[in-house]
């Protein structure tokens, strides 16, 4: 099946590059995230401008813990102010926000933010935000098969594995991005991303251009996608 044949209907960026935007401009890492929460915003708008149904963002691994304490913790209170400062955003384009990942380990007050925003955007319905935030694509195999001992699924398939996924009840995404040349998948949506295709792009996060991410959707769909056939 063409690319031509088939909406782009799920769009997932790698947001890499906030860090090293920042350093470029002589600025503590903090500001390179500031700009990498506005860049997301402006990039969610630019997917529903496309009429793109769902749009995931990575915005923080299980890996991440591993930064200094001082970054994490920005971090953690940036999705606070974020969802208190911007709910009104989300409210005006009708954006629904869900969170792909493991809340536990998560801030209690982090956490009370994301679900917040989770339950006062359930009924919107431009365009579903997958949030991924403590997430990882082994945590989210090893939680599924867990899941699935549990309820004692023995000779199972790939279908009655992604039942089980973090993301099952969203489309597997078509195209990932990822932003600042980096060359790895690093550890997100391992089995969502089976047949994605990939657009890499040397742009750090926060210098992401309308123009950028249409040359990406411009190359999905002039790929042939072949899912194995010929």
């Amino acid at each position: 099946m063409s690319s031509k044949e088939k909406k782009l209907e799920h769009i997932s960026f790698i947001m890499d590059g906030n860090g090293r935007w920042a350093k470029k401009r002589l600025l503590p890492r903090t500001f390179g995230h500031k700009e990498g929460v506005k860049k997301a915003k402006e990039v969610i708008l630019h997917a529903k401008a496309h009429k793109i149904p769902f749009v995931s963002l990575y915005t923080f691994s299980k890996e991440n813990w591993k930064r200094p304490k001082d970054e994490v913790s920005f971090l953690m209170k940036l999705i606070i102010d974020h969802f208190k400062n911007d709910f009104q955003f989300y409210i005006d384009n009708q954006i629904r926000i869900v969170h792909i990942g493991d809340k536990n380990g998560i801030p209690s007050d982090v956490c009370n933010a994301i679900e917040e925003i989770e339950q006062n955007s359930k009924n919107f319905n431009s365009v579903t935000v997958l949030l991924v935030f403590n997430y990882s694509g082994q945590y989210d195999i090893a939680q599924a098969l867990n899941k699935m001992l549990a309820d004692k699924v023995s000779c199972t398939d790939e279908k009655e594995i992604r039942k089980y996924l973090l993301t099952s009840d969203y489309p597997d995404p078509d195209l990932i991005i990822r932003t600042s040349g980096e060359f790895r998948i690093s550890n997100y949506f391992l089995y969502q991303a089976a047949y994605s295709e990939f657009y890499v792009t040397d742009t750090l996060w926060p210098d992401m251009s309308k123009t950028e991410i249409d040359k990406a959707i411009d190359s999905f769909y002039h790929r042939d996608r072949r899912f194995g056939g010929v």
